[in-house]
């Protein structure tokens, strides 16, 4: 009878109210993430933003804070459960689709004002300047490619994404975060000049040929911002939509410098645009190109004029690419796919199909010659091997087994070697070095045990490597190329990806483009 009493008593109480995490949010979060969660002094809290950072890893974040960061712990004043709500809240996907038009993105514009130098400040090489991008505290270190001495380091936007595009003369870097912002630094100063934040949720960036405009690739919203390089001013922005309407995310921008244009993977249609970046504005558009029987170019009604578009139409979306070195021929694949297509884009039709399991990670291929054949190696993201390919005839040549799967793959014309990383398994953290004509595996480093080390970059003249201990209390390792030896490290804060000046103007076959 006692018990049916408490139960009674028990059921009787009024339920307690879950917390509202969208009215937290409001309390603790818009100041600085803005109401809107698009962002403001802290990074967009949306899902396109966040990406892996959910459920325990993104309650950790709120409840401790993030270090180097104004992003606060809020342990002390929210409950677990707060906590909890809030972390739902902000994963939880936009109830409109949000509107981000030139004028939004004129209104985010930034200089500094600084005073340009007339020549570079420091008495290092400025073609031989590497840039690392700290994603530990969200910082750029500028180091001397000879003394590896750090020249300046200076803080970027949130979360970094995607390499950054140096101008032709090697002066200017443009930074991406995955937020959208774009900022602009000036190496010869050692300043940055501004910011932009030209989408909401960006994916990479890419610079014209002549060096005029830059494009920003988004997914949220689907459009193509250009912007001047100049004064970073908005020249246009484009709204993505497939032939029938379909609107799609762009996957990723791309310079095609020979073509003198932009090439866009789309992720949601299977089309690939081709944006002209010169006033002639290319030969073809508005898919008006066809290629006949005989695999000759037909084109009517051709349009002319900057950002003339052209579409081809493929088999599948295709959202991850690789170019031949002379940017005739397109491989591209899809995560879900087990196979890539290579797409002429003179004809403007895909010509051969590629046997590429494991998710290749086409992003970080590269190029070399071999026995008087120019061939393509790419990693793969979810089986220890590595593709080679023969672009005379896209015949496999060899998959080359490896610890585990890798991120990166990377080489200059000066080494004999390709240096892969196996980023992740029980083996990541190693690095193979691997004979360009061979093609067998000569060395694994292990610099690190136990650590994820990733992402090869060399120095102007391929005399050092430097690698990266991809964790917050990290370094930059310079090896000697030659030898494999270990000259020294530089303490970092979780190093991405390093990126030399003149291995980037160049298009040196051995880094990603």
């Amino acid at each position: 009878m006692i018990r049916h009493i408490v139960l009674f008593s028990l059921l009787a109480l009024p339920a307690v109210a879950a917390p509202d995490g969208a009215a937290i949010y409001v309390d603790q979060c818009a100041s600085c993430h803005a109401e809107t969660r698009f962002g403001g002094t802290g990074p967009a809290l949306i899902p396109e933003s966040l990406r892996q950072l959910k459920g325990k890893k993104l309650e950790d974040l709120i409840a401790k804070g993030r270090t180097a960061t104004q992003m606060p712990a809020f342990a002390a004043t929210l409950s677990a459960a707060d906590i909890a709500a809030v972390a739902t809240y902000v994963v939880s996907p936009l109830a409109t689709q949000p509107v981000w038009t030139e004028a939004e993105i004129a209104a985010t514009r930034e200089m500094t004002g600084y005073h340009p130098a007339t020549a570079p400040t420091f008495t290092a090489d400025p073609m031989n300047i590497t840039l690392v991008v700290e994603t530990g505290d969200h910082h750029v270190s500028v180091l001397d490619g000879d003394s590896f001495a750090v020249l300046d380091r200076f803080a970027t936007p949130f979360a970094v994404h995607g390499g950054p595009k140096f101008s032709p003369d090697g002066r200017f870097v443009f930074i991406m975060s995955r937020d959208g912002w774009v900022q602009k630094y000036d190496i010869w100063s050692l300043k940055e000049v501004g910011r932009v934040r030209a989408g909401l949720n960006s994916r990479n960036i890419a610079m014209s040929a002549d060096g005029k405009w830059l494009a920003v690739a988004n997914y949220l919203p689907n459009t193509l911002t250009i912007l001047s390089t100049d004064d970073l001013t908005v020249k246009k922005v484009s709204e993505i939509e497939g032939r029938g309407g379909t609107p799609s995310r762009v996957a990723a921008v791309y310079q095609a410098p020979q073509r003198e244009t932009f090439v866009l993977a789309l992720k949601d249609v299977p089309e690939i645009w081709e944006i002209a970046t010169n006033e002639d504005g290319g030969p073809y558009s508005e898919g008006l190109v066809h290629s006949n029987e005989n695999g000759m170019v037909e084109a009517v009604g051709i349009e002319r004029g900057l950002f003339a578009r052209r579409r081809i139409d493929v088999s599948a979306p295709l959202d991850d690419f690789f170019f031949s070195p002379d940017y005739r021929n397109l491989i591209g694949t899809n995560r879900a796919a087990e196979t890539g297509v290579v797409v002429n884009l003179d004809v403007g039709r895909e010509i051969a199909e590629l046997p590429l399991p494991g998710m290749p990670h086409l992003g970080s291929g590269i190029t070399w010659d071999r026995g008087g054949h120019k061939v393509m190696a790419t990693p793969h993201l979810t089986e220890g091997l590595l593709s080679v390919i023969d672009m005379t005839d896209w015949s496999l040549i060899k998959t080359i087994k490896t610890d585990g799967p890798g991120f990166f793959l990377r080489s200059h014309a000066s080494t004999p070697y390709v240096w892969a990383d196996v980023f992740t398994g029980e083996s990541k953290g190693h690095i193979h070095i691997i004979d360009k004509q061979t093609l067998e595996i000569v060395q694994t480093l292990i610099p690190a045990p136990g650590k994820t080390v990733a992402h090869t970059e060399f120095t102007r003249d391929g005399k050092y490597a430097l690698v990266s201990i991809w964790e917050m209390d990290g370094a930059v390792i310079v090896y000697d190329a030659a030898t494999f030896e270990e000259i020294k490290r530089l303490p970092m804060s979780k190093p991405a990806g390093k990126y030399n000046v003149w291995n980037k103007i160049t298009f040196e076959d051995g880094t990603s483009h």
